[in-house]
């Protein structure tokens, strides 16, 4: 069984950044980044390919998010830059081997950490 522990979330204002790390307790194919606002469905968010680092991201954060990792660690990260309001969501670190061109579905994922909280204000 997967085991994944997300941190790094909080409050921050509207144009700030935050940086949000999830460990990651084996090597997975993909590991990706989700979020949750209240009465919305679970979307993806950005999503790495282990191997190639081949990356993908929703069109809502493109050009202001990046995923990345820390092999090493075992450790993916997501910096979030340019924060907005409607960024406001529980985040959810996920693992899995989801080959699919459109990795960014919640339903192709098999494991997932507790989630972290990132609240933006006006």
């Amino acid at each position: 069984q997967v085991q994944l522990v997300e941190s790094g979330g909080g409050s921050v204002q509207a144009g700030g950044s935050l940086r949000l790390s999830c460990v990651v307790s084996e090597y997975t194919f993909t590991r990706g980044w989700f979020r949750q606002a209240p009465g919305k469905e679970r979307e993806g968010v950005a999503v790495i390919r282990s191997a190639s680092e081949t990356t993908y991201y929703s069109d809502a954060v493109k050009g202001r998010f990046a995923i990345s990792q820390d092999s090493a660690k075992n450790t993916v990260y997501l910096e979030m830059n340019s924060l907005k309001p409607e960024d406001t969501a529980m985040y959810y670190c996920a693992a899995g081997t989801v080959y699919e061109s459109n990795p960014l579905d919640p339903q192709l994922w098999s494991f997932w950490g507790q989630g972290t909280q990132v609240t933006v204000s006006s």
